[in-house]
């Protein structure tokens, strides 16, 4: 049989299956159709002016499609928060006996979420902490160009898709979180407390757990969260400073590198000095200025989830009759992660978060070992008492400067 063979609508086909006719009236009216496109998006952008940075909505439909899970019986949220009520409520005399101070008003928003009203959640938090970035971003924008807002509409997909990911991926992992609504109006006794009960059930029963002691092994360590931020509101108003002071940097970087090839190039030359001068790739994009405010970040961040680790373990230690069973599966199961996870989560940057536990819990430990929970209490002192990255890996640094 030839080669040739082969008939669509009476029109015999070229070697490969294709008419060079075709071809052209195929470019010919994908050509007309770009042109009526781009006309249309130009009158679109003068109109309503550049894409956002994010598309949120893109971000909650890729992220809601990654978890996929059902609807939760009626009643289910009145019993499971009723629950947890309980488990934090068990949770406050623990934690102020170990600390040595009282919560000055107890959480009293706690929920019990299914994973994607835990994306919508964060989804929420999310666009407040952005909103000034991306009135940034779309003052740099070059008005009426239809260049510039074709490669934001790309860049927007792509962030929107990756942020659906990231959020995505962690709807499935996360157990439990406090809420401080960051950059936010509230005042400091509007924090949440999140238990995402499905993950809870799943690990739980994966690991084959006492099911009361783990969910107050979590809840100590969320509680715990909110002790730190409200019991002493002035770690609420230090954080909140430093993001704000770092947005601004960032919104002076969209000033001045733009969103054409000249910023691409100035963003590129910044990567390549500093390949060799920091400890990941997320502060290869980073200033000097913006480099020290993320070291105060970290160490801020390391010490809040060391302390919480500590309170857990050494409430549970007391407390839980499987205390050491929980904590030895856990660990096996962070350690028993796939190369594909492993790699997701190096290059989204969560490598950093699981550092900050490690790091805080270290240095914690090291200094109740040394000096005893009062002098390791002082961090709340005032943020003159923090610790630097630098002594979270040398603890006994900061104990000669704050002990002096």
């Amino acid at each position: 049989m030839s080669e040739r063979s082969g008939f669509v609508g009476g029109q015999r086909q070229g070697r490969l299956g294709y008419d060079p006719r075709l071809i052209g009236l195929g470019l010919l009216a994908g050509g007309v159709a770009g042109l009526v496109w781009a006309g249309s998006r130009q009158r679109y952008y003068a109109k309503h002016g550049p894409p956002a940075m994010i598309e949120w909505e893109r971000v909650r439909k890729t992220a809601h499609r990654i978890v996929a899970e059902s609807a939760v019986d009626a009643g289910w949220h009145a019993s499971w928060e009723s629950y947890y009520r309980d488990m934090v409520a068990r949770c406050y005399p623990l934690i102020t006996a170990e600390m040595g101070r009282a919560l000055p008003a107890p959480v009293d928003k706690i929920d019990a979420f299914t994973r994607t009203e835990w994306i919508d959640a964060n989804i929420a938090q999310f666009e407040k902490l952005f909103d000034v970035l991306e009135n940034i971003y779309k003052s740099v924008q070059k008005p009426n160009s239809l260049g510039t807002a074709v490669m934001g509409e790309m860049s927007q997909g792509l962030l929107s898709t990756q942020m659906g990911a990231l959020l995505g991926y962690l709807a499935r992992r996360v157990l439990g979180q406090y809420d401080l609504s960051l950059l936010g109006k509230e005042e400091v006794s509007a924090g949440r407390l999140y238990f995402v009960e499905p993950n809870i059930a799943g690990v739980q029963a994966e690991l084959g757990l006492n099911a009361d002691d783990f969910r107050l092994w979590i809840a100590l360590h969320e509680t715990t969260h909110a002790y730190e931020f409200e019991a002493y509101p002035w770690v609420r108003e230090y954080f909140n400073s430093v993001l704000e002071e770092y947005f601004a940097l960032l919104s002076d970087d969209l000033v001045q590198f733009g969103t054409g090839v000249n910023g691409l190039r100035g963003m590129v030359d910044r990567v390549r000095s500093n390949i060799t001068t920091g400890d990941n790739w997320v502060e290869s994009v980073m200033s000097p200025e913006q480099r020290a405010l993320f070291s105060k970040l970290q160490a801020l961040m390391s010490i809040i989830e060391g302390y919480s680790n500590y309170i857990m373990n050494a409430v549970g230690e007391r407390l839980l009759p499987s205390y050491h069973m929980i904590k030895d599966r856990i660990e096996q199961r962070a350690n028993n992660r796939s190369q594909i996870e492993k790699l997701f989560i190096k290059i989204t940057g969560l490598a950093l978060k699981m550092e900050q536990y490690r790091l805080g819990e270290t240095f914690i430990n090291e200094v109740v070992a040394s000096r005893g929970i009062e002098t390791a209490n002082r961090i709340w002192e005032g943020p003159e008492f923090l610790p630097t990255l630098e002594e979270l890996r040398n603890p006994q640094d900061w104990i000669a400067r704050t002990n002096s």
